[in-house]
């Protein structure tokens, strides 16, 4: 496959490609998760192809999966990798390997951030603003049902990006007249949980789309078990997280308040000093998952430190082994180490 080189800013389109008709109603006709909307028709559509990379397993399979794809419909240039930066909750080297991969690909690699503070901070700003109103039962921390981490740190924080990619599509000369087309491309998959699996893998997010950009979200992956991103990741050659070496089953945050429990009580043992510090702070003083207070997942932490020592690595490859076997993985190792 040949890359082509990153573009300093966005590049006009041909006039010959799907029109929104044509997109909105592959979003209109889907009714099961299975259909699944032609890559080709929705790539070369889009002014904009723009990749959301947390640097975890599902977002490096999607980026591999979308260069292929956009290489062969020869629109690899129009993608725009983009990384959410959490802050201090965020895996060491998280922000640096999502850029690795991006660059890899020749890509550009934008990074976003709230600038009121990480996530952290917000919680802690939370947490102050409700006991100043009086409230002192509403949890500051996120929860399932408030995903409020979900709108500031990442939704949020995209649009403004979103608002400068089109900005710099408008003052490119040759450009149609007509609103810009962007792909928001997300990792998600149907098998992860119940409400990723009501999701659609293809619709207009009207909250992003205004007179100037028309924004379809698109879920390639919204299918794929979790075998084929293993073995998406393994074709590519690219290095992973180490986390899921160390026995993580996802990425996000160090301490999401969607993880399962044996991941937060992971995390613990592999982030003790920070499991403390949230311990030791009244903003967490409700439960971090339901029925779950965070000084009970760092004393099962403890305990097992007590009880069998120190987290410990597992050889580089062994999450990826569990999935698609030793061969195939051996084979990875080798192409990654030349």
């Amino acid at each position: 496959m040949t890359i082509q080189p990153p573009r300093s800013a966005l590049t006009p389109l041909t006039p010959a490609r799907p029109t929104t008709d044509d997109v909105a109603q592959l979003a209109a006709g889907r009714v099961a998760t299975t259909d699944e909307p032609d890559p080709t028709t929705l790539l070369t559509w889009a002014d904009v192809i723009l990749v959301n990379s947390s640097g975890g397993k599902d977002s490096q399979a999607m980026l591999s999966h979308l260069v292929a794809l956009a290489a062969a419909a020869q629109v690899l240039h129009r993608i725009v990798v983009v990384h959410c930066d959490l802050g201090d909750v965020e895996w060491k080297g998280t922000r640096e390997l999502a850029e690795e991969q991006a660059a890899a690909y020749g890509l550009r690699f934008e990074v976003v951030s709230r600038k009121q503070g990480d996530l952290i901070q917000q919680i802690k700003d939370r947490h102050h603003t409700l006991r100043a109103n009086g409230d002192t039962t509403t949890p500051a921390w996120p929860s399932s049902q408030a995903r409020y981490c979900t709108s500031a740190h990442k939704r949020g924080q995209v649009r403004p990006l979103m608002t400068r990619l089109v900005d710099e599509f408008t003052g490119r000369p040759g450009r149609p007249v007509r609103p810009v087309r962007i792909l928001n491309c997300m990792g998600m998959r149907a098998e992860e949980s119940p409400a990723r699996k009501k999701r659609t893998m293809l619709e207009l997010d009207q909250g992003a789309s205004n007179g100037k950009r028309t924004v379809y979200t698109w879920l390639p992956l919204h299918t794929w078990p979790v075998k084929r991103v293993w073995s998406e990741i393994a074709r590519s050659g690219l290095p992973y997280s180490p986390v899921y070496d160390w026995g993580m089953s996802r990425l996000s945050c160090s301490f999401c308040v969607l993880a399962s429990e044996r991941d937060l009580e992971l995390a613990a043992r592999l982030r003790p000093e920070k499991a403390a510090e949230m311990v030791g702070k009244r903003y967490v003083g409700h439960d971090f998952k339901k029925n779950l207070p965070i000084a009970e997942i760092v004393r099962r932490a403890e305990a097992t430190d007590a009880a069998h020592g120190p987290a410990v690595r597992h050889p580089r490859g062994t999450a990826m082994a569990a999935h698609i076997g030793q061969a195939r993985t051996l084979d990875y190792l080798a192409r990654s180490a030349a």
